[in-house]
């Protein structure tokens, strides 16, 4: 079977965003999901209220479970929390799955502002996974630590691609929404090729929790299924915009998505 994606990433009790979203968008696009649970959550659509931490050696000890058994055609990170973490996924990525694309979704903060990664593991990230990187989907704040500038306009955004792609992953998408404004351009490049905007319209809604989650996922789904990246994004974008214009509306804060959805092209 082709289309199986290994998520490693923080669990999210409300249902809205990480592992929980990670599972419902590469499900839903026809692929089979696997996970390595990096850290458990205590959240729902008005915040993190706690945040307990996986043992790095038993997030390997998932990783190693998953990828000799039924392995991955793509690998996706999400929430990985820690220094230790991060060396230890990118330990197992090296030894388990040297070959298999990943996708980084360099998860900082939750919707509400908790902080999903410690200060000091930003450094580990670029130094042990961003290299690794098939694609880096940060948004404006993660693109902000991950360069130590600030990410004004579009223009900004077109540069700092450019300098995020110098860091070493096969391609970046950088994710434009929380730039102000009613038009959300998204800005793709890969090494050896030109920049490419997505330009789309900002939906009013407050159901937004798990939108940076399902994209990269749903991108990593394509991947796994074969796709070309360019062709996994432009699925992965419309199954979210859908995915956002049809929300439930649950809770009183950022509300869950809907992931159910059906969508063109999944397979």
């Amino acid at each position: 079977m082709r289309g199986r994606v290994l998520i490693v990433a923080g669990s999210d009790s409300g249902g809205g965003a990480g592992i929980q979203a990670d599972i419902k968008a590469v499900t839903c696009l026809g692929g089979f999901a696997a996970t390595a649970v990096t850290a458990l959550t205590a959240q729902n659509t008005h915040g993190v209220t706690g945040i307990h931490e996986v043992p790095p050696a038993f997030v390997r000890a998932q990783m190693e479970a998953v990828l000799s058994d039924i392995g991955a055609d793509c690998i996706k990170t999400g929430m990985l929390a820690s220094a230790a973490i991060v060396q230890a996924v990118a330990e197992g990525l090296a030894a388990l799955a040297p070959g298999v694309p990943l996708v980084l979704d360099p998860v900082m903060v939750a919707k509400g502002g908790a902080a999903l990664l410690a200060d000091s593991a930003a450094g580990a990230l670029v130094a042990l996974l961003v290299p690794r990187a098939r694609l880096l989907t940060p948004n404006i704040p993660e693109a902000e630590v991950l360069l130590g500038r600030p990410i004004a306009g579009v223009a900004d955004m077109e540069r700092a691609v450019l300098d995020l792609l110098a860091l070493g992953p096969k391609a970046v998408l950088l994710k434009g929404g929380h730039l102000e404004g009613d038009d959300l351009v998204d800005v793709l490049v890969e090494a050896g090729g030109g920049l490419r905007r997505y330009v789309g319209r900002r939906i009013a809604t407050r159901s937004t929790h798990g939108t940076g989650c399902t994209l990269a996922s749903s991108i990593a789904a394509g991947l796994a299924q074969g796709m070309a990246l360019s062709d996994a994004v432009e699925r992965a974008r419309a199954y979210l915009v859908k995915a956002i214009e049809t929300a439930p509306g649950l809770g009183g804060g950022h509300g869950p998505l809907n992931h159910g959805h059906t969508v063109s092209g999944a397979s």
